[in-house]
């Protein structure tokens, strides 16, 4: 929504799975790191089998991380430079666990729902099971902990129709601070 009122969008999940695509730059030190095993008969990254390493080894999860969290940020910074748009809004899923991204952006926008709601957007979006998406959300900065880092916040719980004035209100805010125009906090 934001992107048809003019925002430009850079999309650091994107990024990453366009670096675990065949051919993607961290391919090569994924499989140097991991083996062969993860890589999927296409040359992509095994992305379940992946997901099942790095949350049950924190010391997997360094290693991929130390593997794609450099080449995201020389992409994401790529992607910025060459944006379009009335302001930049970055996607960043991992936004709190990653530490950096707050003192990166001149605000923090968290979308909300409630929990329940969550999880069965992402069984339906992913096809994981329940436990599945209950692990991963238990691995995640907590919802407090997302929200206390918010300086904004969409509710989005409903339809379209309930979203549509969050986003245009804060679409005129942030249009308004890209011009310079001072806020009210």
């Amino acid at each position: 929504m934001f992107a048809a009122l003019g925002a430009a969008l850079i999309d650091t999940d994107l990024i990453a799975h366009q670096l675990t695509v065949p051919g993607g730059a961290a391919m090569p030190l994924i499989a140097a790191q991991f083996g062969a095993g993860f890589i999927d008969a296409h040359g992509a990254m095994d992305r379940a089998k992946m997901r099942a390493a790095v949350f049950s080894d924190p010391a997997a999860k360094r290693r991929l991380e130390a593997i794609l969290h450099p080449l995201i940020r020389i992409e994401t910074e790529r992607a910025a430079a060459n944006a379009k748009g009335a302001y930049r809004i970055f996607v960043v899923p991992l936004l709190v666990e990653s530490g950096k991204w707050k003192e990166r952006v001149s605000r923090v926008l968290v979308v909300e729902c409630p929990e329940a709601l969550q999880v069965s957007r992402v069984i339906a979006r992913n096809g994981l099971d329940e436990a599945q998406v209950r692990a991963i959300m238990a691995a995640q900065a907590s919802r407090q902990a997302r929200l206390a880092a918010a300086d904004d916040v969409i509710v989005n719980d409903a339809g379209i129709a309930q979203l549509t004035p969050q986003v245009e209100r804060l679409h005129a805010l942030y249009c308004a601070m890209a011009r310079g125009i001072p806020q009210a906090n």
